[in-house]
């Protein structure tokens, strides 16, 4: 029996930041103290709090330790689980009152959240099958194998669960299609394409918890009446790959999985199916071709749905990697519990990965309809730096740029759509004054442009026509008009494209014009960047009068355009700069020599004006 249990996080993140060296530190000095056989030492899936990485958690106590390194090891082994004084500097700090937090509950980021989804990953150890089960893991299988198929979709139609992917589609209503249609073979397919720029949402689900999206993935199969499932997820996920598969061979050997599951006479296989990180094979008929063996290109319309005939022409069942996690636990515990949960359109949860301009980031669960508001200045902490908070992007490069005046919003699917964003796979994406949304509108746009197959003229051509008129805008050269072609192509190609990557491409630009035309018309007709971050439209210089050339600028200048003497003003080369601002964030607050000029003031220096 160990006196206590040591949680290492080694999710992705945490490992990247040198988890797997912490807990070889930690080994060694356990083995110096003889303790080795006192404290037990867990590797979990993602907890969440990425930014503080590696997270560090003592048990019974909880006590939570954040980014910790190997170095730190002997201190804490020493100070903590010998003389049980807790080592205060790798405690969480309150970003207001600066006091030390211990119990990761009590840290706002993790206060807000409701895990349903997460409610494992950083909890157990995700390659230790005997901890799903503790957790009532299995038990929504063992409950579904005596529930009859209808029995079993109503419970999930009557929860109220919208899938999780994006769509938002009713999971039970997706479930029942699939059972009515009668076919001598029919399959599950659980999509873990995660394509979009800074999510890691589904990534965190099969590397912390693969168990449960199996355990959802059998209960789909009795539910429709299929026996087989394949799991597509992107090669570039190889700890989820690898993680994924251990589950497989650990639920086989226990016989969970494969041939008279629990002595029921059901049957299932799973099989993984490696992508090669095309975005538009999340997109249904695309998904299931590249499972094929085929190039990964969306079936143009009229086409059948997946539930009637996807895989080899049989019918499909497809949900996301979050939708399938959730389905155990509903099962378990009834859809009156589930329903309970959001709002009433919207039932449950949402996972988001929080990234961006955040004092907090990382992968959360919140309920459906909590405020945009309180996810980014309660869970994220507030903007950094005492900046002011311009936009969120949520929904991913799909997805739309909401302004300040939207944080009052619940998030939930309806909502999200209506104010010309959407819920997307759960990217949320920070963003402050220091951004220009014409460039971040740029920025997901070039993205989808790169990532269209290219089949349909719409997306292939039009889509690239807008990326084009935005690079025109950004260096200076957009011309009156450009703002209605933007809006009058944007709309053509959401009408007209064969699949959602084409239909919603449009978005991150159409929300920025709705929400921020004045920084389209300010770089359009003043041939000014308000956020000073499109270089054809700024440049630097050095005020002749505030300068006491201290040489802090000249002497870290990338490309050797800055001169002066020691104690004499410096200037810069205009045509040797390249914009990099380094000179401007090195400059001290007391002299903020360097200035950056947009607008009128390059026009008026051009003319001999100065500073």
């Amino acid at each position: 029996m160990y006196d206590k249990q040591i949680l290492i996080c080694a999710g992705t993140g945490c490992i990247s930041s040198g988890a797997l060296d912490v807990k070889g530190s930690l080994e060694k000095e356990l083995e110096k103290h003889n303790l080795q056989d006192k404290v037990r030492i867990i590797l979990s899936g993602c907890h969440g709090f990425c930014e503080k990485g590696p997270i560090f958690i003592v048990y019974p106590e909880d006590i939570f330790y954040c980014g910790v390194t190997a170095e730190d090891m002997p201190e804490l082994v020493e100070e903590y689980l010998v003389k049980g004084n807790i080592v205060d500097r790798l405690l969480y700090k309150d970003p207001i009152t600066g006091e030390s937090v211990t119990s990761h509950e009590n840290i706002p980021f993790y206060r807000q959240q409701k895990r349903l989804v997460l409610r494992n990953c950083g909890v157990i150890d995700p390659e230790n099958i005997d901890e799903y089960i503790i957790r009532d893991g299995y038990s929504g299988l063992k409950k579904s194998l005596q529930m009859d198929p209808k029995e079993i979709i109503d419970t999930v139609k009557n929860s109220g669960l919208r899938g999780l992917g994006g769509a938002g589609f009713p999971t039970g209503r997706k479930w029942e299609t699939a059972y009515k249609i009668e076919s001598d073979k029919k399959y599950v397919v659980c999509n873990a394409d995660e394509g979009d720029p800074g999510a890691f949402m589904d990534r965190s689900v099969l590397e912390g918890d693969p168990h449960s999206v199996l355990e959802g993935l059998m209960i789909a199969g009795k539910a429709i009446g299929s026996d087989e499932a394949y799991v597509y997820v992107r090669a570039e996920y190889p700890l989820a790959v690898r993680r994924l598969r251990k589950a497989i061979a650990q639920a086989e050997e226990y016989g969970l999985l494969g041939e008279n599951i629990l002595n029921s006479g059901f049957n299932f296989k799973v099989n993984v199916k490696e992508g090669a990180g095309a975005f538009v094979c999340g997109e249904s008929t695309a998904l299931v071709i590249s499972i094929e063996g085929k190039r990964g290109m969306p079936k143009p319309l009229p086409r059948p749905r997946t539930t009637e005939a996807g895989l080899w022409d049989k019918p499909t069942l497809l949900n996301n990697v979050k939708t399938l996690s959730v389905i155990p636990q509903i099962i378990n515990n009834g859809a009156d519990w589930f329903a309970g949960i959001g709002t009433e359109k919207c039932k449950g949860t949402a996972v988001f990965a929080l990234t961006g301009k955040t004092n907090c980031s990382g992968l959360i669960e919140v309920p459906m309809g909590i405020k945009l508001g309180k996810i980014i200045h309660e869970i994220g902490g507030g903007i950094p730096g005492g900046k002011k908070f311009k936009a969120v992007q949520t929904g991913g490069p799909s997805g739309g740029c909401l302004p300040e005046s939207k944080l009052d919003l619940a998030v939930d699917f309806d909502t999200l759509l209506q104010a010309g964003s959407m819920m997307g796979s759960g990217g949320m994406v920070v963003l402050d004054e220091t951004t220009c949304m014409v460039d971040v509108a740029r920025y997901f746009l070039n993205f989808t442009v790169e990532e269209s197959c290219g089949q349909c003229t719409p997306c292939r051509s039009g889509t690239l026509q807008m990326l084009e008129i935005l690079n025109d805008i950004c260096e200076g050269n957009g011309r009156e008009g450009d703002v209605e072609l933007l809006l009058e192509l944007g709309k053509s190609i959401i009408d007209s494209s064969i699949c959602g990557l084409g239909k919603s491409a449009p978005n991150p630009v159409l929300s920025t014009i709705d929400y921020f035309r004045d920084e389209y018309e300010a770089h359009i007709k003043d041939k000014t960047c308000p956020a000073l971050v499109c270089k054809n439209l700024i440049i630097y210089d050095i005020d002749q009068e505030a300068c006491t050339g201290c040489g802090r600028c000249r002497k870290n200048c990338p490309a050797g355009a800055i001169a002066g003497d020691k104690k004499e003003p410096h200037v810069i080369d205009q045509e040797k700069c390249t914009k990099c601002a380094i000179c401007y964030d090195l400059c001290p607050d007391r002299f903020s020599a360097v200035k950056c000029l947009t607008g009128e003031k390059i026009t008026a220096m051009a003319k001999g004006g100065g500073n």
